[in-house]
């Protein structure tokens, strides 16, 4: 996990400071965040708010798609934001499937890349300095949590979680990754919302209402684990095959059909990615508060 521990130097402090293209995709990490952020604790506000960078301006979303930058300039990471696995198995294991497919090193996946961040953020608030970014650190695990939840980032290996799938999402020519990216999403909201925001309250008010008694489950993790991202890629991989895949094949026209029956699966996925992100920002930092107090 070491290999992470990059010196990104200058470049990071500048592209901290510009704000996000638009494309989860940039929407999805965006909701992701804003839900995340409006249930974290007392303790995790605090530290979140001190971490990110002035440009922020206390808010986390507009920083959730920074990792998605870095793939060009740091060819590294581009295996960190998915957990592909053999055709049709439909499951995750982290011994056949958290591998950097391009060069064999195995530990790099999001899986792993979830475990890493968390362990470099439990320094935060430590007596002796982290030897971490730690702001890079919640920007990573920010992203990662979005990107493990969203089912074709634990898709198959062979056609690289649905980007060389391609497809037609209604007239617009699309691969079918970026339709569970962005475009299921874009269709939605075009749909049935005034804008991303109205969007965004509606899935608060079902996490309040419609999925009220399973979010503790989506919150707990086994064995006091502080994340649990093991647990998601399964979740994700099982919904790849029942969902993602499920006829869309090359060539598909994915239609109303096919968008009124998943966006349902989406708008799950978003809601347990937010509220998991800030279960486990909860942990990290009301745990390091109990400690130093």
């Amino acid at each position: 996990m070491g290999c992470y521990r990059v010196q990104l130097v200058a470049i990071i402090s500048f592209m901290l400071l510009l704000s996000n293209t638009h494309g989860w995709g940039d929407d999805g990490h965006a909701i992701v965040c804003k839900i995340a952020q409006a249930r974290l604790s007392t303790a995790a506000a605090k530290a979140v708010k001190k971490l990110l960078p002035k440009s922020a301006n206390n808010d986390l979303a507009s920083k959730c798609s920074w990792a998605d930058s870095l793939r060009v300039v740091f060819p590294w990471s581009s295996a960190l934001h998915f957990a592909n696995t053999p055709d049709s198995v439909c499951n995750y294991k982290d011994t056949r499937d958290c591998v950097d497919k391009k060069t064999g090193i195995k530990g790099r996946c999001v899986v792993a890349a979830i475990t890493n961040y968390t362990n470099q953020l439990l320094e935060y608030g430590s007596d002796t300095k982290s030897k971490y970014n730690l702001t890079q650190s919640l920007l990573f695990l920010s992203h990662f949590l979005g990107d493990v939840h969203q089912p074709l980032h634990c898709g198959f290996f062979s056609d690289k979680g649905g980007n060389e799938i391609n497809v037609r999402w209604y007239r617009r020519k699309q691969n079918l990754h970026h339709v569970w990216d962005a475009s299921i999403i874009e269709t939605e909201v075009e749909r049935f919302y005034d804008d991303i925001e109205d969007f965004v309250d509606a899935i608060q008010r079902n996490i309040t209402k419609v999925w009220a008694d399973e979010v503790e489950e989506w919150e707990s993790c086994s064995n006091d684990d502080i994340s649990c991202p093991t647990i998601y890629a399964t979740e994700s991989a099982k919904d790849a095959c029942k969902w993602a895949y499920k006829d869309a094949t090359e060539g598909s026209v994915l239609e109303d059909e096919y968008f009124l029956s998943r966006y349902p699966i989406v708008n799950l996925r978003l809601a347990q990615g937010g509220v998991r992100l800030a279960a486990t920002l909860n942990r990290i930092f009301d745990t390091q508060f109990a400690v130093s107090m």
